[in-house]
């Protein structure tokens, strides 16, 4: 619980430096708190440019951060999430301790320079790292280590959106992708604390300031439905886009890796320059959109252009999270689908804003697949609880849809594609191609079913695992006797000459084909210390696994090649 709390309280303070970087380096570069919303103005520090600067404001940037995450900590490029997934469910939650003040400088650098990423990504990777480095300060137990990460990572969304649910459910859906009692326990402990340093430090306001919300049709519902479903296949469009950029960015780039932000930050300078709304995070243009500030037409450009700029800044090396975007798409998406309604059946469709917020959670839904998440962070972001009902339908619908479409989140491709799949145990790939046949132990001796159970003690005593399988005349496979069973029973003094079909127990078994990955799960529900292997049938016993000879067969695949 210290432990828990002062990673809150590290991850709280972190994410005000963080948001105190972006700004610092936004006015810098841009010479506004937040340009986006601006249109195309001149930066005051270099009026001579005019609008023309955001064509040198990503290549200055990318200057400064490329070296930086190059040489000094290169998991910080990217989003971040990805690397912490990774890092958990991999590293038994090890995170190298430079990732913190890299991720930080070079996501704010990206941010302030008109890369179009969030920050959520670098703030869930900035608290990890933290939580990781107490956890090794400490010399903590392996599972305990993970559940640090997940309380950085819940204490920086928790400070820096002001969501302190939103954080803990974060936290427990991506990254330990677990809802044990107590870790979620720990995680509530860390988010809380950030986020009441966090509201000390930036106020707590809702971070969307919205008017009130109604749905005031029931037909609504069936639009709500229809855009969930829209949201769930444009998430699924924007990672696919994602990494499209990233690989074509990934074989056109021939330099130094430490070069090639500040290069393809010429690209990104001239999407800026086209569009300058999608300079930095852009909340700004999300909250025009829901106020039905845009035009359908150009909700669509700005949409698109989104998915194609967040994308160039991840594929030139830049540093910035994904979900941010994913919130950004919904919006257009959302807004433009919206006034489409209103302007089809004006008397049905309600409001148009009510749509936005609908389509930023359901696009992250269909993104990432996390709806908790997604429902969670959509009521603490704006406060509106009013459209609960539609938003949790909708974001249902476009996670469905998601898990029809693709196999991965927009999280998890990026590490499919290095060869590393979350849902299956590391250790799988070696026991997957090894057999309970393999593996088992000699029988040794089996009782008749008519064996008097006091003769059947002496046997017992001798056997390995405490347990003898029982079959019949015809040499069938009945079940197993146990030594527990029979010292019970002869402790009455009344049993001595039953027979031994009257014990016999339903002990988990597994053909001698079962993998020895599909065994295990059988051998964890085994009370005895080894489960009966059977033939093909299930009539005749063969020999024994036990969880010593796993670890033993294991060892010897493991074991170096002499000849090498």
């Amino acid at each position: 619980m210290f432990l828990a709390l002062l990673v809150g309280a590290g991850a709280g303070g972190g994410a005000i430096v963080f948001r105190w970087l972006i700004r610092i380096f936004t006015e810098a570069l841009s010479g506004h708190e937040d340009y986006a919303g601006l249109g195309a103005v001149a930066n005051p520090h270099v009026p001579w440019l005019g609008r023309w600067f955001v064509l040198l404001a990503p290549v200055v940037a990318g200057l400064l951060y490329g070296p930086l995450v190059h040489f000094f900590a290169r998991e910080a490029r990217g989003h971040g999430v990805p690397e912490v997934m990774f890092a958990v469910a991999r590293r038994g939650g090890r995170i190298a301790p430079q990732v913190a003040a890299v991720k930080a400088l070079a996501s704010a650098l990206c941010i302030g320079g008109g890369g179009s990423v969030g920050r959520e990504g670098p703030i869930v990777q900035i608290g990890s790292a933290l939580g990781s480095t107490l956890g090794r300060l400490v010399k903590v137990a392996e599972s305990r280590m993970k559940v640090l990460v997940a309380c950085g990572a819940a204490g920086g969304i928790a400070a820096t959106f002001n969501a302190p649910l939103a954080g803990v459910f974060f936290a427990m859906e991506l990254i330990l992708r677990d809802f044990n009692t107590q870790s979620f326990g720990m995680v509530v402990l860390a988010s809380v604390t950030a986020s009441v340093i966090g509201r000390a430090a930036l106020g707590d306001q809702p971070f969307l300031k919205l008017p009130p919300f109604v749905v005031d049709h029931v037909a609504q519902y069936l639009l709500f439905a229809v855009l969930g479903l829209l949201a769930g296949v444009v998430g699924v469009v924007f990672s696919r886009v994602l990494y499209a950029i990233e690989d074509v960015c990934d074989k056109l780039w021939r330099g130094p890796e430490w070069l090639r932000p500040a290069v393809g930050g010429v690209l990104l300078g001239v999407v800026l320059l086209v569009l300058p709304e999608m300079y930095g995070v852009g909340y700004p243009v999300l909250g025009n959109s829901i106020a039905g500030r845009y035009a359908i037409p150009f909700l669509i450009v700005l949409l698109i252009g989104k998915m194609v700029a967040t994308s160039l800044t991840i594929g030139i090396g830049g540093s910035g999270g994904v979900f941010a975007p994913s919130l950004f798409i919904g919006a257009m998406l959302g807004s433009a689908y919206g006034q489409l309604a209103h302007e089809l059946m004006p008397g049905v469709a309600g409001q148009v804003g009510t749509y936005g917020l609908i389509g930023m959670g359901a696009v992250f839904a269909g993104a990432a697949r996390a709806p908790i998440t997604a429902v969670i962070i959509m009521f603490e972001l704006t406060g509106e609880y009013t459209i609960i009902l539609p938003l949790m339908a909708a974001i249902v619908l476009a996670t469905g849809i998601s898990h029809l479409l693709t196999g991965d989140t927009i999280y998890t491709l990026k590490l499919r594609r290095r060869g590393v799949d979350l849902d299956v145990p590391e250790h799988a790939g070696l026991l997957g191609s090894m057999t309970a046949a393999e593996v088992m132990e000699p029988l040794g001796e089996s009782v008749d079913q008519g064996t008097a159970l006091l003769d059947t003690a002496g046997r017992l005593a001798r056997s390995p695992h405490g347990q003898l399988p029982v079959v019949d005349g015809a040499g069938t496979y009945l079940g197993i006797v146990t030594a527990r069973a029979a010292a019970d029973a002869l402790a009455d003094g009344r049993h001595d000459q039953a027979p031994v079909a009257g014990f016999v127990e339903q002990s988990p078994s597994v053909r001698a084909d079962t993998t020895l990955d599909a065994s295990l799960d059988a051998l964890e529900t085994a009370e005895g210390t080894a489960i009966p292997v059977l033939d093909e049938s299930g009539r005749q016993v063969l020999g024994w696994l036990s969880h010593q000879r796993v670890l033993s067969a294991l060892s010897t695949s493991r074991q170096p090649d002499s000849s090498s």
